[in-house]
């Protein structure tokens, strides 16, 4: 199957993550479809996105099923729909909506240097995935606005989360514990022990997204270096024939560690859309995006796969993951644990990026 049927199909057949409310998985949907948008002039990709997204949106910008008292930075990321659905409108509702986020970050908890807790319920923690709910929309917000001190700020928490998340190996672990009182935490350092492929995914998204947005000046330099050495990393993890990447990515070796398909495709829009846009030196540019194109083949390749029904289904996808308690389970963030989480088919946190990462080849193409 052509991939943009696919998509086509994915989208008319799907349902709210969350019953309607506004949530990150429906976000990653609707970056997909902007993306696809973008890349083709389709206007079938703005229709599944008005379809779906505008009957959680009131009048007067209330979100369905949305409480910011939650704190939950999760609930910022779909926020990003709102630019692309305001434009070419004269609806006031998107934007009006997009307030009422930035409103819920001006009071959002933050640990003491200065970064969002990732959720009320997740206290004094950051996790890489919330860096890509939360930042890439108030750097958007930012630059709408024009509240300037927002980007700044933005700026500021990428580069004080990657101080207290990085290994000494190049890469980044899910979360930090500010207070040291979660298991899964260093007692010294706050990190958690390992490194899960799709945190390390959001992140790539995050910082390419952001970058994308900003100029090339003094305010961006250190994290546009800091990008390109983790971009950098991430293709000399890329050593297996399918072009993917592990569940686990500082333990290749690990028994039962698999290639996991949603990290694998945010690692290639990461790299191929940094490449298309010059965020890295241009001797670097080609091999990321050599690398990128390679991943999005070996997921076309072998990851859109039929089911018993005859439909086609993206396949290999991590259900969920985190760190500390959870349903009844406590999440240690070791290495074995990413193992022990379920895979299903067509997850949006999948089908999302996969999106994004077909609608970057083809800019990339033109």
């Amino acid at each position: 199957m052509y991939p943009t049927d696919y998509f086509d199909e994915f989208a008319t057949r799907y349902i709210s993550y969350k019953g309607g409310s506004w949530c990150y998985e429906d976000g990653c949907v609707y970056r997909g479809l902007i993306h696809l948008f973008e890349a083709t002039g389709d206007a079938r990709w703005k229709a599944h996105l008005h379809r779906l997204a505008d009957p959680q949106i009131a009048p007067d910008g209330a979100l369905s099923g949305y409480d910011p008292h939650e704190y939950n930075i999760d609930h910022i990321f779909a926020g990003r729909s709102l630019f692309a659905l305001a434009e070419g409108s004269d609806d006031p509702r998107y934007l009006l909506a997009a307030d009422r986020l930035a409103g819920q970050l001006q009071s959002h908890p933050r640990i003491a240097a200065g970064n969002y807790w990732h959720k009320k319920r997740y206290p004094h923690q950051v996790w890489l995935d919330g860096l890509y709910m939360g930042l890439p929309f108030q750097i958007e917000y930012g630059k709408s606005t024009g509240r300037t001190g927002l980007i700044a700020d933005a700026l500021q928490q990428f580069s004080t989360a990657l101080a207290l998340t990085a290994t000494t190996g190049g890469l980044y672990v899910h979360g930090y514990d500010d207070s040291r009182q979660q298991r899964w935490a260093d007692p010294v350092t706050g990190r958690s022990p390992a490194v899960w492929g799709r945190a390390v995914g959001w992140l790539a998204m995050a910082l390419v997204d952001a970058l994308a947005m900003l100029p090339a000046d003094e305010a961006t330099a250190s994290l546009r270096q800091r990008t390109s050495l983790l971009l950098t990393e991430i293709t000399t993890r890329q050593a297996t024939p399918t072009g993917l990447w592990p569940q686990v990515l500082d333990a290749p070796d690990l028994k039962g560690n698999y290639e996991e398909s949603s990290a694998s495709a945010m690692f290639a829009y990461a790299l191929m859309r940094a490449a298309r846009r010059g965020l890295v030196d241009p001797d670097r540019a080609a091999v990321l995006a050599v690398a990128g194109r390679r991943a999005l083949d070996g997921l076309l390749r072998a990851r859109l796969v039929a089911d018993d029904e005859g439909i086609t289904r993206f396949t290999t996808i991590v259900h969920v993951a985190g760190l500390g308690g959870f349903e009844g389970n406590y999440r240690d963030g070791s290495a074995r644990y990413y193992l022990t989480e379920p895979t299903v088919a067509d997850d949006a946190k999948g089908v999302g990026p996969l999106m994004m990462a077909y609608a970057e080849s083809l800019m990339a193409a033109y």
